[in-house]
């Protein structure tokens, strides 16, 4: 895609410059790319909800999944590539190390209520993956979805059919309606472009039923723990070795 857009580029140039009589890119146009993604987050209504159902949920799994993505912001595959191995604790504080794109480890702060979706997922292990699906292997992107579109269903409030990357979104604009800096929400998203994509989206159409608690969610949860001028904010460590669960997931 890079060398064809380069190639029109080149031609145009050469064609305008009078290098060459007729440019063979004269006639073609690029596809217009919108700048903001077409994915939306939900409302904090919506969140709310859907972490309610995820708690009362019989799977253990389910509260530290939508916890995981939506209060952390992780992507799906960095959710479901945790291991129990990848907790740890520093400056008195519980985190997370998250391996990301480009196999860059982030150490993750883990506000109390992650903390304990994922203590109950874990359910007393020491080894293995954080997130299991039905038949206790890794759960993988598959799996989720599906998880979090039963979660879904069962909620008192109607949701949008679910997918797992807009509870990152909804992440991320929940922390800018909270009036967070820009910048801050960027570092605890992990976003590599400095205009992030999910910025710019609009939540959910929001649901007129009434939900089964009216204390909001606690947001941002990566802010005020931890030391330094960003506190509480995701950093990248150095490489670690890894452990017996680092292969690929199991469907």
């Amino acid at each position: 895609m890079a060398a064809s857009a380069a190639t029109l580029s080149h031609d145009r140039d050469a064609g305008n410059a009078g290098v060459l009589e007729h440019s063979p890119a004269e006639h073609v146009f690029r596809p217009h790319v919108p700048a903001e993604s077409p994915t939306l987050g939900l409302s904090h209504l919506q969140f709310e909800v859907l972490l309610t159902a995820a708690r009362e949920s019989d799977n253990r799994n389910d509260f530290a999944l939508v916890a995981m993505l939506g209060l952390l912001g992780l992507r799906i595959f960095e959710a479901t590539g945790t291991s129990i191995q990848d907790l740890g604790e520093e400056h008195g504080h519980r985190v997370l190390h998250v391996t990301g794109k480009g196999n860059r480890i982030t150490l993750v702060p883990l506000p109390p209520a992650v903390g304990r979706a994922i203590e109950r997922a874990v359910d007393g292990r020491t080894t293995g993956p954080i997130l299991r699906n039905t038949h206790d292997q890794r759960m993988d992107r598959h799996a989720a979805t599906r998880r979090l579109r039963r979660q879904a269903e069962a909620s008192v409030v109607r949701l949008p059919q679910m997918h797992p990357h807009m509870l990152r979104h909804t992440f991320v604009t929940t922390m800018l309606d909270a009036g967070v800096d820009l910048r801050d929400v960027q570092i605890a998203a992990r976003h590599a472009d400095p205009a992030p994509p999910c910025a710019t989206t609009a939540p959910a159409t929001i649901s007129t039923a009434t939900p089964t608690t009216s204390s909001p969610p606690i947001w941002p949860p990566a802010h005020n723990c931890g030391s330094g001028p960003r506190t509480g904010m995701p950093r990248r460590v150095r490489r670690r070795d890894s452990g017996p669960d680092s292969g690929a997931a199991v469907a």
